[in-house]
């Protein structure tokens, strides 16, 4: 597998569970079958160019966020792993997802008492 399709698989994960999406929600929207968005996000398969552009908007975001934190240095296959990055985490994306749903006001008191246990 291809470093750069890998990639471009986990932030196509990544963006799909900040949605709250499941792969069956991505596949109707891009008109393919769920088995194919879970190829992309493994990077088993290539995501041609428009596929990527209807994910994007799908998913809502521009196609560079794709390949953001890409190295460089493709021809060395080189890759920055998110996957070891505990913010792309299932756990940290449910949690986020959770805490944007609470009120602000007590979301601000929350936040306050995170700083205070994690000093």
């Amino acid at each position: 597998m291809n470093p750069i399709d890998q990639h471009v698989g986990k932030r196509i994960r990544h963006q799909r569970w900040m949605k709250g999406m499941s792969q069956q929600d991505l596949a109707a929207r891009c008109n393919v079958k769920f088995q194919q968005v879970q190829k992309y996000e493994t990077g088993a398969n290539r995501v041609s160019a428009s596929r990527l552009w209807e994910i994007a908007e799908a998913l809502e975001v521009k196609v560079p966020y794709f390949f953001e934190g890409l190295e460089v240095d493709a021809r060395a296959e080189k890759e920055a792993d998110i996957s070891t990055d505990p913010l792309f985490a299932k756990e940290a994306v449910d949690l986020v997802r959770t805490y944007y749903g609470i009120p602000e006001k007590s979301r601000i008191q929350l936040l306050s008492l995170a700083k205070t246990l994690a000093a």
